[in-house]
């Protein structure tokens, strides 16, 4: 019997990052969750009504789809508890093979229509909570996978690292996940451990399905041809078992084109690219400087 391979996907209460749980499950992967809403959730829409999942709930839909799920209370805003999460992960599987990191800090005026100034300054936690703890968790995943010569760190980015989206607080965590990704393989190489950024599509999630409701003239054709999250989880399993894993680590990859190159599909469909609207990842640079 082959050994399930050991993932942990942060901020996956909902969203994305619980569609990417749950993508991970279904191919029979043990799957920690982390995130901050236990037994109810603070987290709003863009409405301001309440958003429904906690962790609890994404583990059990893990081990119903055939994973194992497992969840973890942990506000990624706390080293401490984040460093709490990998001792864990260790005493209790001895190894890690995927880390996705995915939590990050949604302001309620995210999508509002306004200059950054006009938004209330706590928009910019998006580089606490987004991508310093990124670096945080990649860190931690690193001393393991380096050690045991295998693993992956993958982030989940979008088009807003190349194009104007939701502003600037935003655009910069985007292109700074894609950048960790770009520099982490660079120390990585040779270590049997890759490292690569995601551009996902439009995503059908609960905060999208409300953003839908109150911009219905920017979402709607969006949200046609959205992607399943658990799509981009099934891709991330694609690539860690590439053949030419080692010439994607450190990319930026858009989500839609890896999945065809490595034939990948979301329920049966593929996703449009919208690289021709939105723009194209940055190159990979092959220049190092000490």
């Amino acid at each position: 019997m082959t050994q399930a391979k050991i993932a942990l996907v942060t901020g996956a209460s909902r969203g994305a990052g619980a569609g990417v749980a749950r993508g991970l499950g279904e191919l029979g992967y043990t799957v920690y969750v982390t995130g901050r809403s236990v037994s109810g959730s603070e987290a709003k829409g863009w409405d301001g009504t309440p958003l429904p999942g906690t962790i609890g709930e994404t583990a059990a839909e893990i081990t119903k789809r055939g994973g194992k799920g497992i969840a973890v209370a942990c506000d990624h805003a706390d080293d401490a508890q984040v460093a709490r999460v990998f001792e864990q992960i260790m005493a209790e599987q001895g190894r890690l093979d995927l880390l996705v990191n995915n939590a990050a800090y949604m302001h309620p005026q995210l999508i509002e229509k306004k200059p950054f100034w006009e938004k209330e300054l706590a928009a910019q936690y998006i580089l606490d909570v987004g991508l310093r703890s990124a670096y945080v968790a990649s860190w931690h995943a690193a001393r393991i996978m380096v050690k045991q010569g295998s693993g992956l760190i993958a982030f989940t980015s979008s088009f807003g690292a190349s194009c104007y989206m939701h502003g600037p607080a935003y655009g910069a965590q985007k292109a700074g996940l894609d950048k960790l990704a770009h520099d982490m393989e660079h120390d990585l190489r040779g270590t049997g451990v890759a490292a690569v950024s995601i551009w996902l599509g439009p995503q059908i999630t609960e905060r999208a399905m409300i953003a839908k409701e109150v911009n219905p003239e920017q979402y709607e054709g969006f949200m046609s041809v959205a992607e399943n999250p658990e799509f981009t989880g099934h891709i991330l399993d694609a690539i860690s078992k590439a053949p030419n894993r080692d010439e994607l680590s450190g990319q930026t990859l858009i989500g839609a084109e890896i999945a065809q190159e490595l034939g990948v599909t979301d329920r049966g469909h593929e996703r449009p690219s919208y690289r021709d609207m939105l723009g194209s990842p940055r190159i990979k640079n092959p220049a190092a400087v000490y």
